[in-house]
């Protein structure tokens, strides 16, 4: 196998060098570059060198593997990772990449459904120029699209909403995968991602509350409606100013708490799931998709007084410290 061959949408020294840069090492040395290699490097923040420095960590450039290895690596730590001697050992390099996207703290659905779909849309799109940013605004745009479909009481209807609203949800996770995957990780990245996916979930609710008060002809709906767009809108504020406005190293968002091994904060994270969507999907099914704005009214705040437990139980912490 040539260094250059390509890996995901990056040919594999360079993705050897920036997992090296990424895990912190100040100085990454590729010794013996061919011409072709050096044009493949351009940019990866790499020295092209004869012979390696004698106090230099030593890596083959044909071992797949990511950060976490390399700062283990750093660390003293055996090399670990896949080898990639031929091309049949790049299936194996592919899925060791593509496993490493899933997060221990997903649920269930998450990991075995949308994770699914999403791994596999992004192993197609790591090869393309389409950038991490660009398929935020896809998948913001395809639930966007998705949310006047629940004006409607007809079944048929509410059913093409309900599938854009589980379609955008499975495709939010492809931005991250392939930030990731391609080493495109950004602030403004992570920041559109969040209030994009929370600006689908407001205009969906808001489109349930204006169906359900276009079918029943009463008021109510629309109390709950706002109720819900309002409470997912200060949630969303309350969790970026607390724990995604600093400046910090790693993913943007991992908890709704700075204290995220808590038992309060383990909850109240596991309530931020959007397993929600699936149930909304059945009802659609149905044309009953507009009453889920009933649970929405209630459940959002509740979620937002759940968040200001976190906050207090965060700042007692702080200050029995």
């Amino acid at each position: 196998m040539a260094p250059e061959t390509v890996l995901l949408g990056l040919p594999l020294a360079r993705r050897t060098v920036l997992a090296a840069r990424r895990a912190g090492f100040s100085r990454v040395a590729v010794v013996g570059a061919p011409p072709a290699l050096a044009l493949a490097l351009e940019g990866a923040g790499a020295e092209l060198l004869a012979e390696a420095p004698p106090e230099a960590v030593r890596l083959p450039w044909n071992i797949v593997t990511q950060a976490k290895e390399m700062r283990a690596l750093r660390a003293g730590a055996p090399v670990a990772g896949v080898p990639v001697v031929s091309p049949a050992d790049l299936p194996g390099a592919e899925r060791f990449l593509l496993k490493s996207l899933i997060k221990d703290s997903e649920g269930f659905i998450s990991r075995h459904v949308d994770r699914t779909v999403s791994l596999a849309v992004s192993r197609r799109l790591a090869g393309t120029r389409l950038t991490p940013n660009q398929m935020t605004l896809i998948a913001v745009g395809i639930g966007l699209v998705g949310a006047p479909f629940f004006l409607s009481s007809r079944p048929a209807v509410q059913l093409m909403g309900g599938i854009l609203f589980l379609l955008h949800s499975i495709l939010d996770g492809c931005d991250g995968e392939l930030a990731r995957l391609k080493f495109q990780e950004s602030r403004w990245g992570g920041v559109l991602d969040f209030w994009g996916d929370n600006v689908v979930h407001m205009a969906v609710f808001a489109a349930m509350s204006l169906g359900l008060w276009r079918a029943t002809g009463r008021d109510w709906p629309l109390a709950l409606g706002a109720s819900s767009v309002v409470a997912t809108a200060a949630s969303t504020w309350f969790v970026f100013s607390r724990t995604m406005k600093g400046p910090k190293e790693g993913p943007l968002y991992t908890s709704v708490s700075t204290r995220p091994g808590t038992t309060i904060a383990r909850v109240v994270d596991a309530l931020s799931r959007r397993d929600f969507i699936y149930l909304v999907l059945v009802m659609s099914a149905f044309g009953k998709a507009c009453w889920f704005v009933v649970v929405a009214g209630v459940a959002v705040p509740a979620y937002f007084v759940a968040l200001l437990a976190v906050a207090f139980s965060d700042r007692r912490a702080r200050l029995g410290s």
